[in-house]
């Protein structure tokens, strides 16, 4: 196992965003906080990242770690759970306004996620089923957050945050959504005029997007997120993580970390950990820089370095 990133992997990363961490503050401990991070980025010529939380939105929070750590980008984000009122229009516009880029869908309050808690769950559960799991006995009970119907089709209160996404020009991430949901959003994204659409860890067991599907995905224009937690915390191989990678294309990938936990490695590690890893399996240094650098930087809104 790869322990400490390479000196390549942390050149070939300059001017790269982590565009998926989970930092402090937070509803639960995490491994560092969002002005200490940013000035890790800054020290290794990392661009920035995107601050997210399942709880509630960070773009207020992201300006002031922009203030206080000017040469590093910190963006917001708002995801779409129970805890800012589910699809809620009225969140994606104050936080629009605000200047969040991602919206995600609904992560641990959507449908699937309330089925598959239902299910034996992974050897390493996530973080946050600890903290659900915790609500629910204090007797809170969380709805889940829909996006279809019972016939699968979009719920107009979805159609609306597609629009207030397009008309911001923010970025959609579909969560923790299911295959078909995951479908019908991306459709429907496409025509309110949505421009950059991210599948969230499609090898996450939640998710578990077929390669075939993962392809299809990919040609409607969406890019597939491949995380770093997920196959370090062995909710898959690394085997089947690269050869998704390889069977959608890395310009079809973008890289991010899902970083944050205390028991995982430092976060401003994850991105060059990947390279590392993706180098040894012999991809080549211009496949990863697509992946690590100029997706990132599309799916942070930034420029073209």
């Amino acid at each position: 196992m790869i322990e400490h990133p390479s000196d390549r992997a942390r050149e070939l990363l300059h001017g790269a965003f982590d565009t998926h961490v989970h930092i402090a503050p937070d509803v639960v401990p995490r491994k560092i906080d969002d002005i200490s991070l940013a000035r890790r980025f800054e020290q290794l010529g990392m661009a920035g990242f995107v601050l997210k939380s399942h709880y509630t939105s960070t773009a207020e929070r992201a300006s002031v770690v922009r203030e206080a750590v000017p040469g590093v980008e910190v963006l917001g984000a708002i995801s779409l759970n129970r805890a800012v009122g589910g699809m809620n229009p009225l969140a994606v516009e104050v936080a629009a306004r605000e200047g969040a880029r991602t919206v995600w869908l609904p992560t641990v309050d959507s449908v699937n996620e309330a089925t598959e808690r239902e299910l034996p769950g992974p050897a390493n559960p996530p973080v946050w089923v600890k903290l659900q799991l915790e609500l629910r006995e204090q007797g809170i009970e969380i709805e889940p957050v829909p996006v279809v119907d019972d016939n699968g089709a979009l719920l107009p209160e979805t159609r609306e945050v597609l629009a207030m996404i397009a008309r911001h020009g923010m970025l959609l991430a579909t969560g923790h959504l299911a295959r078909d949901e995951i479908f019908a959003v991306v459709d429907g994204a496409l025509d309110a005029g949505v421009r950059e659409v991210v599948i969230t860890h499609p090898e996450f067991p939640s998710q578990n997007i077929e390669p075939a599907d993962q392809r299809a995905l990919a040609d409607r224009g969406a890019l597939l997120e491949r995380c770093f937690t997920t196959p370090h915390t062995g909710k898959v191989s690394w085997e089947r993580w690269l050869e998704n990678i390889r069977a959608a294309g890395p310009k079809r990938s973008v890289l991010s970390t899902d970083l944050g936990q205390v028991f995982n490695p430092p976060v401003e590690d994850g991105l060059a950990l990947m390279v590392d890893r993706l180098l040894e399996a012999g991809l080549d240094e211009e496949e990863v820089h697509t992946m690590g650098v100029v997706n990132t930087r599309r799916v942070a809104g930034a420029d073209p370095l």
